[in-house]
């Protein structure tokens, strides 16, 4: 069920998935579906369980040279949102969903920013400066999955994954690591 579920979910989103269609997707009554889940809220946040590899993939961009930050926290994202079939679809449908349902963007906003803003405070900004740059950071990325996996903006759907960790890679890294302070007085 949570498959069909989260096939049902990542196609049509929260509103346009209804009970009827993941019941019939998975080969089983309606009824069946709501007794283990009780409402389609519920049945939205056990789809949305995201596995512990892709969590930690988005974690791991930030142990790579701070140099090139920019560019892994790109690659991750990304891997994860076109990856492993589960995880993209429960995330698609976690897009999709945010839009119409407020768990659905709480869990999206959970996913991205909790794992932006942990690595982002490692380089020792404010915290609210960590935070902005955390929430401009998952901003620019969630924009980037609209365009190439929902509206599927053809230039962007198609281009190599790589061409755009290049293209954006270092527009998060200005995001996403402060600028150095300098280590000098300006008179000497």
């Amino acid at each position: 069920m949570l498959d069909a579920a989260r096939r049902q979910f990542a196609a049509a989103g929260f509103k346009g998935a209804t009970i009827r269609a993941i019941a019939a997707d998975a080969g089983v009554d309606a009824a069946l579906v709501m007794q283990f889940f009780r409402s389609k809220d519920e049945l939205f946040g056990a789809v949305m369980s995201i596995s512990p590899e892709a969590l930690s993939r988005i974690a791991g961009a930030f142990s790579g040279p701070l140099e090139s930050v920019g560019e892994q926290a790109v690659r991750a994202y990304l891997a994860v949102w076109e990856g492993d079939q589960p995880d993209a679809d429960a995330l698609r449908a976690m897009l999709r969903g945010a839009v119409s349902n407020e768990q659905a963007g709480a869990q999206l906003r959970e996913f991205i920013e909790s794992r932006l803003s942990e690595g982002v405070r490692h380089f020792g900004s404010d915290p609210h400066d960590a935070e902005l740059r955390a929430a401009l950071a998952s901003s620019m990325l969630i924009g980037i999955t609209v365009g190439r996996q929902i509206v599927r903006v053809s230039v962007l759907a198609e281009e190599d994954r790589e061409a755009i960790v290049r293209r954006v890679g270092p527009a998060l890294q200005a995001l996403l690591v402060p600028p150095r302070s300098p280590t000098c007085c300006p008179n000497g």
